[in-house]
């Protein structure tokens, strides 16, 4: 199975890395799955209004300006 595969070229790699790099591999690690995992919704409302709360929006016509209406 290539995803069994996958997991232990990575499992290698990380064995490759001198131990007193791990610390940062694992923060660079946890920063990358957080990039891409969706937060529960409540969470996730939690953040917008928090950062509403604080001013940190963008007007509408910014926020569809690169989308296209073909």
């Amino acid at each position: 199975m290539q995803s069994d595969v996958t997991y232990h070229k990575v499992v290698e790699e990380v064995g490759k890395i001198p131990v007193e790099y791990l610390p940062f591999l694992l923060e660079m690690m946890q920063a990358f799955r957080k990039s891409f995992t969706l937060q529960p919704a409540e969470d996730s409302f939690r953040q917008g209004w928090q950062e509403a709360l604080r001013g940190e929006t963008l007007p509408v016509s910014e926020l569809w300006k690169d989308i296209n209406a073909d």
